[in-house]
């Protein structure tokens, strides 16, 4: 039970407002970073299926097993970051020359991940093919790049502001490029069936090939953002409070007394339970757009990916503001318990609107999931810096890396296990890849998944967000005593 915040100790000091509301192009600036994570990180896994199972013809539960690995792998990588990010002392601060080095690294690295060879498949080492190996190998020099950015960039979101308003705009500011960002990785399914990519005399897309030259361009962009992220967002906790600690966290010491927090441990709860249950059927919504709503028909399919991007997109556009304002009336628990809701609706709405006899209907769906994945990171994220606070409080130290660092792990975690799952999902459905047409049962239980396993993840993740106990008025209070013990930033 929290010990009740006395009356006259609720009160807003409304001077602080002003002074912490950060510049539009700041937040501008800082948002367009979560470009390198969606192409950098995500962009692989999302057409990972396409390339390796549809084109190369690897057996899906091996592809699902080889990225499921690459992401467990990758989550073991975060803590080491993280530690790293919070103990770095520099005169560009802890973040930045993480965000600069790291980002331009993984936008040049990017095509690398693509440069197998079709020839390879037949190839086999240790009984499986050398592609599966080249998936692990490529993906564990790249993983650790990509990850010394992510870390540093989400820690970097959690200490620009200790207005706990002021956070969820920069969280809103956020997850509305996220969306934007996102519509390349569905794009990808488009770019590929580009005449220039197909192979004469044969009908069929060079789908490898328009993958690297697909990445090669997301790459450059991503070192551009790295550079503007650079120069333009500074590190507002760095001056005023972290150089003033000289000794070092502990690695160990400093998840112990992170994964002791009990608010952060109830957050981590409804990431995984949202991301596990999502990502299991993450690349079932491409199986069933192309093989139930189009036919099997490969471009159809392709073309309305695209759209589901976009649909995706405007959902979660929408959500963003919606639920930004429905935080500030209510509060972020009960506008992220809403969110909860609306994917409920999208996902397992997808039984009805995923319908060969109307295809467009699928994209209602598709908008629904974007809108609440949206506001729930938006929300989740705001949430994560005042439970930093909170942990401030306690322990006198400010563990940004480390918070975001276990958050990614358990998140990553929970997105390797759905990535597995979902290559034995759609093996043990009795897919064939060589099959246009696939069988009734198949198409079922692909649909099945794709309705149910998301909305299951959602209940567990809003009952455990009814559990945080951290309300506006607790949050306020928490910065009021921060700032009475050591000053304000």
């Amino acid at each position: 039970m929290e010990t009740p915040i006395p009356a006259d100790k609720r009160k807003y000091d409304r001077r602080w407002a002003p002074r912490d509301r950060l510049p539009i192009l700041t937040k501008a600036a800082y948002s367009i970073g979560t470009a390198v994570d969606m192409w950098g990180l995500w962009l692989y896994a999302g057409v990972a299926y396409m390339v390796f199972n549809l084109y190369l013809g690897i057996d899906p539960w091996l592809v699902g097993l080889g990225v499921g690995l690459v992401r467990i792998f990758d989550a073991f990588i975060d803590p080491v970051v993280g530690w790293l990010s919070d103990n770095l002392r520099s005169k560009w601060g802890r973040r930045r020359p993480f965000i600069l080095i790291a980002g331009i690294l993984s936008g040049l690295g990017l095509p690398i991940l693509f440069m197998m060879s079709p020839a390879w498949v037949g190839i086999k080492f240790l009984g499986v093919s050398v592609v599966f190996w080249y998936i692990l190998l490529s993906n564990m020099i790249y993983i650790p790049i990509i990850s010394a950015f992510t870390i540093p960039y989400y820690s970097l979101g959690a200490e620009m502001s200790p207005d706990y308003e002021e956070r969820t705009s920069i969280m809103s500011y956020r997850s509305v490029a996220q969306k934007i960002s996102e519509l390349g990785n569905f794009f990808a399914f488009k770019f590929t069936t580009l005449a220039w990519f197909l192979i004469p005399g044969t009908g069929k897309q060079n789908t490898l090939l328009a993958m690297r030259v697909y990445t090669m361009i997301l790459g450059a962009v991503m070192a551009i953002f790295a550079i503007i992220i650079f120069f333009r967002v500074k590190e507002r906790y760095y001056d005023k409070v972290v150089v003033k600690v000289k000794e070092k966290i502990s690695i160990l010491a400093g998840l112990g007394e992170t994964l002791r927090c009990m608010p952060f441990r109830k957050m981590m709860v409804v990431g995984i339970a949202f991301t596990l249950g999502t990502s299991m059927v993450g690349s079932l919504g491409y199986y069933v757009t192309r093989f139930y709503v189009a036919g099997g028909n490969e471009i159809v399919g392709n073309n309305w990916q695209v759209w589901m991007g976009v649909a995706f997109m405007l959902g979660g556009l929408l959500g963003v503001p919606i639920h930004g304002a429905m935080s500030h009336r209510i509060g972020k628990r009960r506008a992220l318990i809403v969110a909860c809701l609306v994917g409920i609706c999208g996902y397992g709405g997808s039984w009805f609107l995923y319908t060969p006899a109307i295809q467009w209907l699928q994209t209602i769906a598709s908008g629904l999931m974007g809108m609440s994945a949206a506001s729930i990171w938006m929300l989740h994220s705001s949430i994560g810096a005042d439970i930093i606070d909170h942990d401030e409080l306690k322990t006198q130290e400010r563990r940004e890396g480390s918070f975001t660092a276990c958050a990614s792990y358990m998140l990553k975690l929970g997105n390797s296990l759905g990535v597995i799952f979902s290559g034995f999902i759609i093996g043990w459905s009795g897919f064939t890849w060589k099959l246009q047409i696939q069988a009734p049962q198949t198409i079922f239980w692909l649909r099945f998944s794709l309705a149910a396993l998301p909305v299951a993840g959602l209940i567990i993740a809003i009952i455990f967000i009814s559990r945080v106990q951290l309300t506006k008025e607790r949050v306020k209070e928490n910065r009021r005593r921060l700032e009475d013990r050591r000053g304000k930033v």
